[in-house]
């Protein structure tokens, strides 16, 4: 059976969710009321929102902060839980730049951890559920990536284009620069600001004094 780039986002959710199963951690973090004070559920959420922890979101999540911290999803689950609680979906983004430090990440040079660089939504929603104009809904256009933001992943080519555009830009910088340090160009420069040339004759108005014996 031929596989399709959308095939990966089924087998992370599979690996994820395998690992849950095993560690004994539910699928669903059930909502905990506020006035609880003893959850009878050690991974319940702490607030009123339940969170599937079998979406590919929150499964990305927690396979983001296991790999970088070098932990088990066990570990992380509640991290996770927090992130998606709060942010949603394009909390991937907030968490993908923490990761890096707090540096703006470029999606045209780093694969989206959510869609990893097909620039679509992995969970290809249809029109009723991303919210499209009704207009829109017979279009057959794609729904782009809420991570990445439809972001074209080509490190290659994207190098390759800003490497030529620097490359014109010196070249104009050295031909400016050329062309203003000609001497035709400095003469002109002489000439249009009314300068007049420096003087070079010897102080005492170019006259020559003797010495004579008296």
């Amino acid at each position: 059976m031929p596989t399709t780039a959308f095939d990966q986002f089924t087998r992370r959710v599979t690996d994820v969710t395998t690992q849950l199963t095993t560690l004994g951690i539910p699928l669903t973090a059930p909502a905990l009321p506020p006035a609880d004070p003893e959850p009878t559920d050690p991974w319940a959420s702490s607030y009123p929102i339940p969170i599937d922890r079998s979406s590919l979101a929150w499964c990305t999540a927690a396979q983001m902060l296991a790999d970088h911290h070098h932990t088990g999803i066990d570990r992380q689950a509640l991290a996770a839980d927090a992130l998606l609680r709060e942010l949603g979906v394009r909390g991937l983004a907030q968490l993908h730049s923490d990761l890096h430090h707090g540096a703006p990440v470029d999606y045209r040079y780093t694969p989206c951890p959510y869609c990893s660089g097909i620039g679509e939504d992995p969970t290809q929603p249809t029109c009723g559920e991303v919210g499209c104009a009704p207009w829109l809904e017979f279009a057959g256009h794609d729904h782009p990536c809420p991570v990445c933001h439809g972001d074209d992943y080509q490190p290659q080519w994207f190098a390759e284009e800003q490497m030529t555009e620097l490359e014109e830009l010196l070249a104009d910088a050295i031909r400016e620069r050329e062309e203003n340090t000609s001497p035709r160009y400095l003469i002109g420069t002489w000439l249009h600001r009314g300068d007049r040339a420096p003087d070079r004759r010897p102080r005492g108005g170019g006259r020559v004094t003797t010495m004579t014996r008296g």
